[in-house]
């Protein structure tokens, strides 16, 4: 079993940056992939990005292409989300899950952490 704790969320304004965490506990977490989603209000989760712990290869879709870095700590079992120029649109609850490979459907991610809330203001 995996556990997933996310820190780093908060209130910035548009242009700002923050940087997520993603702190996993207990279970082989090597093994796993890890991805970043996040849940506006009134709208479907939706796929940020992905890490393999294997390579480290990563993937974005294009709505964070170039704005967000998805990276990892082998040594602290963690996983970060850098996020540069922020916009209004990226608020969101950002989960992070840990799924068997890098995959961007969230219904192939068997373990979720509880969110972090960010906020951007105009």
């Amino acid at each position: 079993q995996v556990q997933l704790v996310e820190s780093g969320g908060g209130l910035v304004q548009a242009g700002d940056s923050l940087r997520l965490s993603c702190a996993a506990s207990g279970g082989t977490f090597r093994r796993y992939a890890v991805g970043w989603f996040r849940q506006a209000p009134g709208k479907e989760r939706e796929f940020v990005a992905a890490i393999n712990w294997s390579d480290a290869s990563t993937h974005y879709p294009e709505y964070v292409k170039g704005r967000f870095t998805i990276s990892r700590h082998n040594a602290k079992n963690t996983v970060y989300l850098q996020m540069n120029s922020l916009k209004p649109e990226d608020t969101a609850v950002y989960y992070c899950a840990a799924a068997r490979s890098m995959v961007v459907r969230d219904s192939e991610y068997d373990y979720w952490g509880q969110g972090t809330q960010v906020t951007v203001s105009s």
